[in-house]
C-alpha cells in the first residue's frame, strides 16, 4: 500500500483520476471507451438496439450511418461492456453506457436532460453532476453478468470522479401512457424526488403520472413492469422527477431517474475502495 494513503480512503496523490481499471468477470470486462473505434462500436451497437431492434425512427444520416449519435457523444465518456472471447476490442464490444460530466456539459451548454426537464434544481445543487443515458446490451448479453459489470463500472466511476448526483433519463417502452398508468403512478407515488432534486418536465411535453388510485396498485405486477435499468435504480434509493415525456423518435415514455451517490456509496464504496486501491498501487 503507498505510504501517500490517507487513514480513510484514498489521499489525491494516489487517485489518478483518469485512470479507470478495466474490471472483469468471466469472459466479459468493463471499461472507458479509449479509442475513435471503441467508441464508433458503442454508437453501432445503440443504433442496432435502438433502431433495428426497438423501432425508434432514424433521421436520413443515422440510417445511412448506422450509428446512433448526438453532439453529446464528442463529450462524454463512453462506458464499454467488452466480451474478450470474442475480442478485447471495439469488435467485442456488447454494451455500453454514456456518461456526461458537468464541465463536459458546459462545452455544450446543456445536458441532454434539458430537453425533457427543467433541471434547474440540479443546477443549484452544491456537487459534482453526473448524467447517465443511452444505456443498452446487446440481445444475446442482457442477463445478470453484463448488467452487473455495468452497475459495477459506474460505481467504480462515480468513486474515482467524487460525483455527487447521478441523473438522467430512462425509458419504458411505450408511447401510450394509458398502457402503464400503474407504473408511472407507481413511480410517482412511491419514488417522487424530493423538493431540492425534484426535475420537472418540461409544460409542452409533460405527462401526468398519477394517473390511478394508488392505494389501488398491484406493486408485484408494477415492479415486473418496469424495464430492469429504473428497478435498478430503485434499489439503489433513486427518485424520479416529476412528469413523464413521450419520446416519439424512441418510441418510449421517458421518467427522470436521480441517485445521490452516497446511496450508491452506502452498497458499493467499501468494496470498490478495497479493488481501485489495489489496482491503483
Amino acid at each position: 500500500m503507498s505510504s501517500t494513503q490517507t487513514t480513510g480512503g484514498l489521499s489525491a496523490l494516489e487517485l489518478d483520476r483518469s485512470r479507470f481499471p478495466e474490471l472483469h468477470g468471466g469472459s466479459l470486462s468493463v471499461r472507458i471507451a479509449e479509442t475513435d473505434d471503441e467508441r464508433d462500436a458503442a454508437q453501432a451497437l445503440r443504433y442496432r438496439v435502438f433502431y433495428e431492434e426497438m423501432g425508434a425512427h432514424p433521421s436520413a444520416e443515422t440510417l445511412r450511418l448506422k450509428r446512433d449519435i448526438d453532439e453529446f457523444d464528442s463529450v462524454a465518456d463512453h462506458l464499454l461492456v467488452i466480451d474478450n472471447a470474442i475480442a478485447s476490442d471495439a469488435r467485442g464490444v456488447v454494451g455500453t453506457y454514456r456518461l456526461v460530466q458537468g464541465d463536459a456539459a458546459q462545452k455544450i451548454g446543456r445536458f441532454y436532460s434539458s430537453n425533457e426537464y427543467d433541471i434547474t434544481p440540479l443546477k443549484e445543487f452544491p456537487g459534482r453532476l453526473l448524467e447517465v443515458g443511452r444505456s443498452c446490451v446487446d440481445k444475446n448479453y442482457r442477463g445478470r453478468a453484463a448488467m452487473q459489470l455495468l452497475w459495477r463500472g459506474i460505481a467504480s466511476y462515480i468513486f474515482l470522479h467524487r460525483i455527487d448526483l447521478l441523473f438522467g433519463c430512462a425509458s419504458l417502452p411505450c408511447t401510450d401512457p394509458d398502457q402503464i398508468a400503474d407504473e408511472l403512478t407507481y413511480l410517482y407515488h412511491n419514488h417522487l424526488a424530493p423538493p431540492a432534486l425534484r426535475v420537472r418536465a418540461l409544460e409542452n411535453r409533460r405527462v401526468e403520472m398519477l394517473r390511478t388510485d394508488p392505494h389501488t396498485l398491484n406493486v408485484r405486477r408494477c415492479l415486473v413492469g418496469l424495464p430492469p435499468l429504473i428497478k435498478g435504480y430503485l434499489r439503489l434509493g433513486g427518485y424520479v422527477g416529476d412528469g413523464a415525456v413521450i419520446d416519439p423518435q424512441f418510441n418510449t415514455t421517458d421518467v427522470a431517474i436521480l441517485v445521490k451517490s452516497e446511496l450508491l456509496a452506502d452498497k458499493y464504496y467499501r468494496h470498490y475502495e478495497r479493488r481501485l486501491r489495489d489496482a491503483l498501487d
